[in-house]
């Protein structure tokens, strides 16, 4: 059975710092993709980034390049998501996500549980 568990969401004023950090989990689990997508009341999930290490490349979406960096460790099955410069409009659920292949919608097959990131204005 593969898990995801995220962690490092909280409360942060504009401007400030978060660090989200997620492990997966399963005996013979080993993802290509690793990505954070987020999900704002009444709206869709949208993607944030993603690390793929099938050709060693990163992806961001324009509303969170120059701020936030993705990292992961493949060997670890883990991935990590500074954020920096953090505004009000980055509030949402953070959800981890994993599968073979990378992409920007949200068809992986695997996902964590989410976590929460407020930004105060």
């Amino acid at each position: 059975q593969v898990q995801l568990l995220e962690s490092g969401g909280g409360l942060v004023q504009a401007g400030g710092s978060l660090r989200l950090s997620c492990a997966a989990s399963g005996r013979t689990f080993r993802p290509l993709a690793m990505a954070w997508f987020r999900q704002a009341p009444g709206k869709e999930r949208e993607f944030v980034a993603a690390i793929s290490w099938s050709n060693s490349s990163t992806y961001y979406a324009d509303s969170v390049k120059g701020r936030f960096t993705i990292s992961g460790d493949n060997a670890k099955n883990t991935v990590s998501l500074q954020m920096n410069s953090l505004k009000p409009d980055d509030t949402a659920v953070y959800y981890c996500a994993a599968d073979a292949v990378y992409t920007t919608t949200p068809g992986y097959d695997y996902w964590g549980q989410g976590t929460q990131v407020t930004v105060s204005s």
